[in-house]
């Protein structure tokens, strides 16, 4: 069974955020509705690459049945290092309508997902909502999570209260020179701390026991990814939220930062390059693993989670394949090209 590509805009209300779009920070102003524009480079469609069970996320998130993932096409920050590339910066994915979007949720919740993630949404919150809202009038009752880099905009944000239930931000850097090397955007930091402190203000932490685990209910996981020779980028971002979070929300500090193989023409790959000069592009050594414990241990936050040092790349994904990830780390329920699988 395949989904078919409708215009998701089934409402003018929902296609008029696009016409001169303003929805992220980068406030570009293209026409959505006409095709692909801006610096998303996305239409005015829900357009998504993969569905699927992940088993990868904080165990709150994963829990038994495993995170209901559905990887939005398209990404208003571009970082130069996404291991996603395929589907946020090459346009890899195919469109949904609102009630294919509303078929997909369902098809996650019958096979036993513990809640919807969306994935990098962020530049196409409004159609996203509509297919929401639509999943749930269909009857739909999984808690649902936004997984973004929080490079977005409150008034945005605001169009998700009532139906995000756990928010999963990255704040991958607090330094402005940082974010303008590897995102083009040297405002990153303070949009990310805004957006971060709404979450956290209108989402306390609700966990419910579920056999041996936790399962979020409602709540803040934010997310950092220390960036190999950037300590005291990492040391920064912990203060500010030592100073801000800790107390009413999950710190989540990721070691995973993997070279990522990438497959494109001769110019972006130099361009590419450049941008990656800004840190060293390589994995985290087992010297910094335990310097980055250390830091955790000093800091002493109340709710924190850590990822374990892996040391290689088979885990990158392929998004060309109907299984992107290995089978121990997903399980497929819907990709671009085959439809429901």
């Amino acid at each position: 069974m395949t989904v078919s590509a409708q215009n998701p805009c089934e409402t003018n209300s929902v296609a008029s955020f696009y016409e001169s779009c303003q929805l992220c920070p980068r406030n570009c102003g293209a026409s959505r509705t006409a095709g692909p524009a801006g610096f998303c480079q996305e239409p005015a469609t829900v357009r998504a690459g993969v569905a699927c069970l992940h088993f990868g996320e904080e165990p709150p998130i994963t829990v038994h049945g495993g995170s209901g993932t559905i990887f939005i096409s398209g990404c208003n920050l571009g970082c130069a290092f996404c291991q996603n590339y395929q589907i946020s910066q090459q346009g890899m994915g195919a469109d949904l309508s609102v009630k294919d979007f509303a078929k997909v949720c369902l098809a996650l919740e019958a096979a036993g997902a513990e809640n919807i993630n969306i994935v990098t949404g962020s530049h196409t919150v409004p159609a996203i909502v509509a297919g929401l809202t639509e999943a749930r009038l269909q009857g739909m009752k999984l808690p649902i999570c936004w997984n973004s880099s929080a490079y977005e905009k409150v008034e945005v944000l605001q169009q998700l209260q009532g139906l995000v239930d756990i928010w999963l931000p990255d704040f991958k850097t607090i330094n402005p020179e940082t974010s303008a090397a590897l995102f083009k955007s040297k405002d990153y930091s303070q949009r990310a701390q805004e957006s971060i402190l709404f979450m956290v203000e209108n989402s306390p932490l609700k966990l419910q026991q579920v056999k041996d685990r936790d399962k979020m209910l409602q709540g803040v996981i934010v997310r950092h990814l220390f960036l190999p020779g950037h300590f005291e980028d990492t040391l920064l971002t912990l203060e500010w939220l030592k100073k801000y979070v800790d107390g009413r929300a999950y710190l989540s500090l990721m070691s995973q930062y993997t070279p990522v193989p990438f497959v494109e023409d001769e110019e972006k790959l130099s361009r590419r390059k450049e941008q990656l000069s800004a840190l060293e592009n390589r994995l985290v050594s087992q010297e910094e693993f335990q310097d980055l414990q250390d830091i955790l241990a000093a800091f002493d936050f109340k709710y924190v989670f850590y990822q374990e040092l892996v040391k290689d790349t088979e885990w990158l994904p392929d998004f060309n394949r109907v299984q992107p990830f290995s089978y121990e780390l997903a399980k497929p329920v819907w990709h671009w090209r085959e439809g429901f699988v």
